[in-house]
C-alpha cells in the first residue's frame, strides 16, 4: 500500500480509518463549508467505504493559510496530494462548488494519467458549458451578500446573529464564491471515461433540471440523474436517501451504465 504524504493529509481529512475498505469515498465541501459539513455522513456509510473529505484552505485547521479563488488552482493542489491516496477503487462526491472542483481534479488525474475514479457524483451544480443564468454575489456589499445566500438557505439562522462568527465566514464564503463565479469551462478533447451520476434537489431555486442533466455530456460511460426532495442543501434534508443512493451505485455493477 502507498503511504500516506503530510501534503496528503493537510488536503484530506479521514474522520475515520477504515484500511480494509473497498472503496475510498473523497467528498468535496460546497462553499463555506470544512471537513465538518459531512461529519454526520461519517457514520452512515457502508463499513467497506472510507471516506476522506477534501479540506480547502482558508478554514478550519487552515484558518491561517488563504483562500483559493479559483478553482482549476484548488484543482492543481488537489491533483498533486491526491495520488497516494488512489491505491484502491475510488469515487468522487461534490456538492456545488465541490462538484466542480472534483470534475476538474478528475481532467487533472487524466491529464497526468492517474486512475479516475469510478464513478463522478455531482450534486447540486450545473453543467460546467452551460451558463449560469444567475447574476454573480461575491462582489456585493456585506447585507446583499447575506440576503443572497440566504435565498439559498445556505446559512444556519443562528449564525447570521453570531457578529463574531459571520466575521471569520464571510470572506471565505466570497473567496468560494468568486471561485465559482469567475470559473471558465474550457472543453476538453475528449469526455471523461468515468460514468458522472447527477443529484439534485425537488426544490433548489438556483438550479434547473436542463443544468443539470447537462452533465450527460461530459461523459462517455454513461449518465443518470436522480432527484431528492429537498433545496440547494438537500444532502442535509435528505441526507440519508442520498447515502443510499451512493452506497447501491458502489455496491452493484458499474458495467450498467
Amino acid at each position: 500500500m502507498i503511504s500516506t504524504s503530510p501534503d496528503s493529509n493537510r488536503w484530506f481529512v479521514c474522520p475515520q480509518m477504515r484500511p480494509e475498505a473497498e472503496t475510498r469515498l473523497f467528498l468535496f465541501p460546497y462553499a463555506g463549508g470544512g471537513p465538518t459539513v459531512f461529519n454526520q455522513w461519517v457514520p452512515e456509510l457502508p463499513d467497506d467505504v472510507e471516506p476522506r473529505i477534501v479540506h480547502y484552505p482558508g478554514r478550519g485547521s487552515r484558518h491561517r493559510e488563504a483562500s483559493i479563488t479559483q478553482i482549476t488552482a484548488l484543482a492543481e493542489n488537489l491533483s498533486q496530494a491526491i495520488p497516494p491516496l488512489l491505491d484502491k477503487p475510488f469515487v468522487f462526491f461534490g456538492h456545488s462548488l465541490g462538484a466542480l472542483i472534483a470534475f476538474e481534479l478528475t481532467r487533472q488525474l487524466r491529464q497526468q494519467n492517474f486512475p479516475q475514479p469510478q464513478i463522478l457524483f455531482i450534486s447540486a451544480c450545473g453543467a460546467p458549458h452551460l451558463p449560469d443564468p444567475h447574476s454573480p454575489i461575491h462582489t456585493l456589499s456585506d447585507g446583499d451578500f447575506l440576503a443572497s445566500l440566504q435565498e439559498l438557505n445556505g446559512i444556519p439562522a443562528a449564525l447570521l446573529h453570531q457578529s463574531e462568527v459571520m466575521q471569520v465566514l464571510l470572506p471565505i464564503l466570497r473567496a468560494d464564491f468568486q471561485a465559482m463565479e469567475t470559473y471558465t469551462y474550457v472543453r476538453a478533447e475528449s469526455p471523461l471515461p468515468c460514468p458522472i451520476l447527477a443529484f439534485g434537489g425537488l426544490d433548489d431555486p438556483r438550479l434547473s433540471r436542463e443544468r443539470l442533466e447537462g452533465w450527460a455530456l461530459h461523459t462517455s460511460s454513461g449518465f443518470k440523474s436522480q432527484y431528492f426532495a429537498g433545496d440547494h442543501f438537500f444532502i442535509n434534508t435528505a441526507r440519508t436517501s442520498v447515502i443510499a443512493s451512493i452506497a447501491a451505485e458502489l455496491t452493484s455493477s458499474y458495467a450498467k451504465y
